[in-house]
């Protein structure tokens, strides 16, 4: 989720400075992924099926509009601080940005996510990778989303490309189902290697076709039959070359 700082909390590989990646076009893109007839593909959300970052986004948009107390928000605030210099990890500031709402009600979360996912990021989603998803699913592709960004939003963000949620997953908490309110009690963060084991707890060990943004997807698309990177951060590009993993970008973003 948080990819833009990646470079400074992990090293890329180190490759040739003449070392160049294969690009593909729209074209040959589509092309490849259809040639292995997937059975299965793995989508990352953020900056794989749209531009930007949603669960940051939906962080600042729930503080901008109040959701949340002073006091989470200066919590919140010290401990992205306390990521920035290294002294919190991926996976445990993915969890927290999930479980600082504990206490408000799902519908409310739910509700926010709806109007956050339509103002602020269906414009920016990837009409190339739109039409990949349900050109997959037309052929009968199994089809799975997942990001270390909260459940809310990526189930909303999946309704357009119409993933069901008993094939998210995504940054979860427990719900308190008597009252309806958002508990601390986390059930899953897929990030790094936590994207792997979240696939495999579901029963997926070697999907046919992984698509991923960020060096934090690095793990589960090097378990895939074939690796799609689209518009690689500077440590997946790193990545992508070391591995030979021909790249995609499309046209809203290309270099």
């Amino acid at each position: 989720m948080i990819a833009r700082i990646e470079t400074c909390r992990r090293a890329a590989p180190q490759v040739s400075p003449a070392a160049k990646p294969q690009i593909l076009t729209t074209a040959e893109f589509h092309a490849a992924v259809h040639a292995l007839a997937p059975a299965t593909a793995v989508f990352d959300c953020d900056g794989t099926l749209w531009s930007g970052d949603a669960g940051i986004g939906f962080m600042r948009w729930t503080v901008d509009g109040g959701l949340l107390s002073r006091e989470a928000i200066d919590w919140l605030d010290d401990r992205y601080r306390a990521y920035l210099r290294g002294d919190a990890s991926e996976l445990a500031i993915c969890g927290e940005m999930v479980q600082i709402y504990q206490g408000l009600r799902e519908s409310e979360m739910r509700a926010a996510a709806a109007e956050f996912f339509a103002t602020r990021i269906e414009p920016n989603l990837f009409p190339e990778m739109l039409t990949l998803v349900r050109q997959l699913q037309a052929r009968g592709t199994q089809i799975w989303a997942v990001s270390s960004t909260c459940n809310w939003v990526i189930e909303e963000g999946m309704r357009r490309f119409e993933i069901p949620p008993d094939r998210i997953l995504a940054a979860r908490v427990a719900i308190d189902s008597e009252a309806g309110l958002v508990t601390p009690t986390l059930i899953d963060v897929p990030t790094d290697e936590a994207k792997v084991a979240s696939l495999a707890r579901v029963g997926i060990h070697a999907p046919d076709a992984v698509f991923g943004n960020s060096i934090h997807d690095a793990a589960m698309l090097a378990i895939a039959r074939r690796a799609f990177p689209i518009d690689p951060t500077p440590a997946l590009l790193a990545r992508s070359i070391h591995e030979r993993w021909p790249l995609y970008y499309p046209a809203s973003v290309v270099p």
